[in-house]
């Protein structure tokens, strides 16, 4: 059976257990912020409250994300209706988001749209021909140290405040911007500043931990670039996407959107159907898994080998010299 009616399989829709998903994230949410700035004398119980906090921010994200796809519930009212909701907590105004999302999805592994991915990533070739200022700001940009916590600090705080694409959907924006700081403000009226700076640092966590995700998901040692007409999206959707076993724990965090392989094969599955899908397919299709070992590892691969087609550490020696003066 070709792997295309194999996932098709999976697409079925489940209201029932898209609201338990959608309610009970919420409501989870809600209860460890209470609970962190409750006890917030108590690092013992502050600490683990703010960690779950962020993981369920993540959720809410990655539900928000299927609500966008319509694959959260049957009917695509319930969908936007969730989604604008969820908006309020990750910080992503609704309508861009899907939008912006769904252009990723069109370009996967496009080396001509990389605009749309949520990662930049150069080519050796252009890394080969850059100029200093411009290697350095990259080798910043790549460094997990600065990607991922002052990624999460612009993707999530500022970026998202007026997204790519947003023009065309400004009055949303603007009202997702209004229902945030009428959120902020009353967790100010209830808690004040110590309940806001629990919930910052909570939100920043759980985007740290988006970031981290984000990169894995397309960015390890096997994926997949290529240029038109070459270019072959269903390549694309199955080895440029990772499939990342990191555990039990990170899959209900996460919302199974570990499973990244299939998510782009077919966007229509619903995240509770995500790693049931995975594992009862994988070995039937050789669908390749990264554990954690490989996952960490691939912070340290920064560019695209087209000669090789593979993604590469950045090179020891100048590629313009045959000395050993060290490239930027």
């Amino acid at each position: 059976m070709e792997i295309r009616e194999r996932l098709q399989m999976f697409t079925g829709k489940d209201d029932r257990l898209g609201a338990a998903s959608f309610f009970g994230t919420f409501g989870f949410y809600f209860i460890t912020l209470y609970l962190a700035i409750f006890n917030a004398d108590a690092w013992y119980i502050l600490i683990p409250m703010m960690v779950l906090n962020g993981f369920s921010a993540v959720r809410l994200y990655v539900i928000q994300h299927d609500t966008g796809h319509a694959s959260l519930f049957n009917t695509r009212k319930y969908n936007d209706w969730a989604g604008e909701a969820l908006s309020i907590v990750t910080f992503a105004p609704y309508a861009a988001m899907r939008h912006n999302h769904n252009q990723h999805h069109s370009h996967l592994g496009n080396l001509e749209e990389r605009d749309t991915g949520e990662i930049h990533t150069m080519t050796l070739k252009e890394w080969r021909n850059s100029g200093v200022w411009e290697r350095l700001r990259y080798r910043l940009y790549r460094n997990p140290l600065v990607l991922i916590p002052a990624g999460s600090l612009f993707t999530y705080f500022i970026r998202y405040r007026w997204p790519k694409n947003a023009n065309a959907m400004a009055l949303g924006v603007v009202r997702h911007n209004a229902m945030i700081l009428m959120y902020i403000a009353g967790i100010y009226a209830l808690f004040g500043w110590t309940g806001i700076l629990i919930w910052f640092a909570s939100s920043f966590f759980g985007g740290m931990v988006g970031v981290f995700m984000v990169y894995l998901q397309h960015n390890f040692e096997d994926t997949y670039w290529d240029r038109k007409p070459h270019l072959d999206p269903r390549v694309a959707a199955l080895q440029g996407s990772s499939a990342l076993d990191l555990g039990w724990w990170m899959d209900l965090g996460s919302a199974n959107i570990a499973y990244h392989d299939i998510h782009h094969f077919n966007a229509r599955i619903p995240h509770y159907r995500l790693r049931k899908c995975h594992q009862a397919i994988r070995e039937e299709y050789d669908l390749r898994v990264i554990k954690w070992p490989e996952a960490l590892r691939s912070f340290s691969l920064k560019l695209w080998d087209e000669d090789e087609g593979r993604l590469v550490p950045f090179p020891k020696y100048s590629a313009k010299s045959t000395h050993t003066a060290p490239a930027l």
